[in-house]
């Protein structure tokens, strides 16, 4: 397939990589010409500073990398042009962005794969097959901490200006933690978050601290954060018959792994099975696979726009009830 990459910075490059030996990049945008041109020379592609270039494009998909306030625009032009979008997540700066993504998908009956590339990392795909086959039994909640310290001057970065971003932690590592209990546990109904600023300087909050229930009474508990000293990601899982812990995302996240603890009939100490993935990120190409693949059979993909848009719903609903 051919692409378009809008955007190319780091994601921007890491989308253009995983397209590497399989597709062909057309054409490579970005406000910043010399960040455009470098990457669209590393993939013998041709550069361009405004995203309508994109949509113009011979190509068959679009992919969105920008900041938030960025992604709405092109990804809604494109799909109206007939392209298929895969665009960053949140896929926009706010719920009424992502349901316009949403409608505009539907009206031009096109695929969008939003990028959460956390479903695509080895020990989640594993934890997802091993609740498909029923290891855990009927599933009771899920626990969640994402975090990282930041670096100086972080807060003069563009994820703290409000008007950029749309929002702190809660949009950036905590949209992923969303998603992914969303994809454990299903919608939720129930919505309660904390947002909170403890130490960077700036309007958006550093620390987000949520409880999200679904119709069923299964209950998320999450918290991420931009005061992790130390960067960590974990994951917990839990069912009436036994607990998936997984922890790590390789790099300064620690190396990836997920032990899978099954409850005995008498109880007391469980079974334990530990798996460990010490290899470098295949995520983005999964993802571009799977994106892919559900272009070519004619199916909505793993992590699509209806996806982003609940994701986007329990955002909208603790930023109008809470307070930073």
């Amino acid at each position: 397939m051919k692409f378009a990459i809008v955007g190319c910075g780091l994601i921007g490059a890491k989308r253009a990589d995983a397209l590497a030996g399989e597709h062909e990049l057309v054409l490579a945008v970005d406000l910043d010409p010399e960040r455009a041109q470098a990457l669209a020379s590393r993939h013998g592609a041709r550069s361009a500073q405004n995203w309508r270039a994109a949509v113009d494009a011979e190509v068959d998909a679009v992919i969105i990398a920008t900041a938030h306030n960025a992604l709405a625009a092109p990804a809604t032009a494109a799909l109206e042009a007939g392209r298929h979008v895969l665009v960053e997540k949140p896929a926009g700066l706010n719920l009424a962005e992502v349901a316009a993504i949403a409608a505009a998908a539907e009206r031009a009956e096109r695929i969008v794969k939003v990028g959460y590339n956390h479903r695509f990392h080895p020990a989640l795909l594993k934890a997802r097959a091993l609740v498909d086959e029923g290891v855990l039994g009927p599933l009771m909640f899920v626990r969640g901490r994402y975090g990282h310290g930041g670096r100086v001057g972080y807060e003069r970065e563009w994820r703290f200006n409000r008007e950029i971003s749309g929002g702190g932690e809660l949009l950036d590592q905590g949209s992923h933690l969303i998603d992914l209990a969303h994809w454990f546990l299903g919608d939720f109904v129930d919505v309660a978050g904390a947002p909170r600023r403890y130490f960077w300087p700036s309007d958006v909050e550093d620390n987000i601290f949520l409880t999200l229930s679904t119709a069923a009474g299964q209950v998320a508990w999450l918290h991420a954060t931009w005061t992790e000293w130390k960067n960590m990601f974990s994951f917990e899982i839990y069912g009436r018959d036994g607990k998936i812990d997984i922890s790590g995302l390789g790099g300064s996240y620690g190396l990836e792994s997920l032990a899978l603890y099954r409850m005995l009939p008498q109880m007391g100490p469980p079974e334990t099975t530990k798996w460990e993935w010490p290899f470098p990120d295949q995520s983005w190409r999964l993802e571009i696979d799977e994106f892919v693949a559900a272009i070519r059979e004619g199916r909505q993909p793993v992590g699509n726009i209806q996806d982003a848009l609940h994701t986007m719903t329990v955002i909208d609903h603790v930023y109008s009830a809470g307070s930073s």
